[in-house]
């Protein structure tokens, strides 16, 4: 087992559960595409082999951000889009699983990946 899917694997509930959905659904999305690696030490996706989008448990703040390297520059539901005054990067948060809204995230990560 890789270090990303260890990660994932070793989160408490609800992170854990969280984090397996999102993995299935970014996975599901890009199916040939996108390749799991860990890197800041979390675990990262990679798009046509560049930086694409990194799932990260915050138990600090208590939720998991999805969080996409041009997501900056997405236009479609920006107002679940949080952006934090970066410029580039904009994350999803979800803080239960029936927070995860699938045809939402596939809709904002088709679009970051149209970028690419």
């Amino acid at each position: 087992m890789n270090p990303a899917e260890n990660y994932i694997l070793q989160q408490p509930e609800p992170y854990k559960s969280i984090l397996l959905q999102l993995q299935v659904l970014i996975e599901y999305a890009f199916p040939y595409e996108i390749e799991l690696k860990y890197k800041y030490r979390i675990p990262f996706y990679y798009f046509k082999g560049k930086p694409f989008c990194y799932l990260n448990a915050s138990h600090k703040k208590q939720y998991v951000d999805i969080g996409i390297v041009k997501g900056g520059e997405i236009q479609i539901h920006k107002e679940h889009l949080v952006t934090e005054k970066r410029k580039i990067m904009a994350s999803l948060r979800y803080k239960t699983i029936e927070d995860i809204n699938d045809k939402i995230l596939i809709e904002v990560l088709k679009k970051a990946a149209s970028f690419y």
